[in-house]
């Protein structure tokens, strides 16, 4: 009787297995020397399930990939690891005439184009190898919710196009190089324990920050460093009229322009953008000689109003989002 009662157990079991469903795959693998589920990143990406209800992983193994990624808004839910030296590299730049004669734009240069949301990269280098030839951009975003972590992201004109407007950024552990305007756009970005590398006399930051935003770019505990041509760098100047961005306790270097920011032209916008520091060192951190209608942070506003949880609005105590914190976003990231 025992072991009639165990032999019908295991073909419910085998039954339960052939006739239930099959688990979604979950995790991939992308090697460009053909020992992965896919030789190309692209490829990989092109064939994930669109609107996933699960996190999914790709492992991007050691290598070069040339080739100009597009994450769709439909393959959300994702993380991108690389696993040792992974490079990913692309040379489109403005001024770019295709084949069928359309002439490229800023905005169609990018290497990596993240248009998800809840997108996490890792370990990877992502590279605009156009050389000083106009804006180039290496990584754009257009996603919500998304993590850069321990990331290169390499190039001249325009390297990081934080594009959209109402949108979310974490940037941690990352180097970011690059010319002019190097850092730009709209979305709320935070860049936590970064290294910003300056290759010639120009503007780090060119933000486009939304007046109904409260935050643009805030830069906590990062390190700017220039080339040995660099005599005068600004901190950053207005691509809109209300771009906020923030520098709090970073590294600046002697090569950082006295006045620290520049309204690019427009006498209105002084008193329409908000440019900020607090606390930060080194010998281009002196402020004494900023620009009148910059500012310098209260302790009282660094620890009630420059937190995580505030400058992404997040709701403390979920993890639904798999972020590096406990917490998950409201709807918009906007004034109250």
């Amino acid at each position: 009787m025992k072991r009639l009662l165990t032999f019908i157990a295991s073909l419910a079991l085998l039954a339960s297995c052939c006739c239930g469903e099959k688990a979604p795959k979950t995790e991939y693998v992308v090697d460009c020397n053909g020992k992965g589920d896919y030789t190309s990143l692209q490829e990989c990406l092109d064939a994930l399930p669109s609107k996933s209800p699960v996190w999914r992983t790709i492992t991007v193994k050691e290598g070069e990939y040339r080739e100009k990624i597009t994450i769709d808004v439909y393959k959300d839910k994702l993380t991108i690891v690389g696993e040792g030296d992974v490079k990913i590299v692309w040379d489109d730049h403005t001024g770019r005439v295709l084949e069928d004669g359309y002439t490229m734009t800023t905005y169609d240069t990018w290497t990596m184009s993240i248009q998800a949301d809840e997108v996490h990269l890792q370990n990877l280098t992502i590279e605009n190898s156009a050389g000083r030839v106009g804006q180039a951009v290496a990584v754009e975003t257009r996603g919500d919710r998304i993590i850069i972590e321990n990331c290169r992201m390499l190039g001249n004109q325009d390297t990081f196009f934080t594009k959209d407007y109402v949108a979310r950024i974490y940037v941690k552990d990352c180097y970011i190089e690059g010319t002019t305007d190097f850092i730009f756009g709209a979305s709320t970005t935070v860049f936590d324990n970064c290294d910003i590398h300056c290759k010639v006399n120009s503007y780090i930051t060119a933000a486009s920050t939304a007046e109904r935003t409260k935050y643009g770019y805030v830069f906590r505990n990062c390190r700017i460093s220039c080339a040995d041509e660099v005599t005068a760098m600004y901190l950053g100047r207005p691509w809109k009229s209300t771009a906020a961005t923030v520098w709090i306790e970073c590294y600046m270097p002697e090569t950082i322009h006295p006045a620290g920011w520049h309204n690019w032209g427009a006498k209105d916008r002084e008193e329409r953008c908000y440019y900020a520091e607090y606390k930060c060192y080194g010998p281009g951190a002196d402020r004494s000689k900023r620009v009148k209608w910059s500012h310098e942070l209260t302790d009282e506003q660094v620890a009630n109003e420059y937190t995580l949880e505030k400058i992404f609005a997040l709701k403390v105590g979920s993890e639904q989002y798999r972020w590096p914190w406990n917490g998950t976003f409201n709807k918009e990231n906007t004034v109250e």
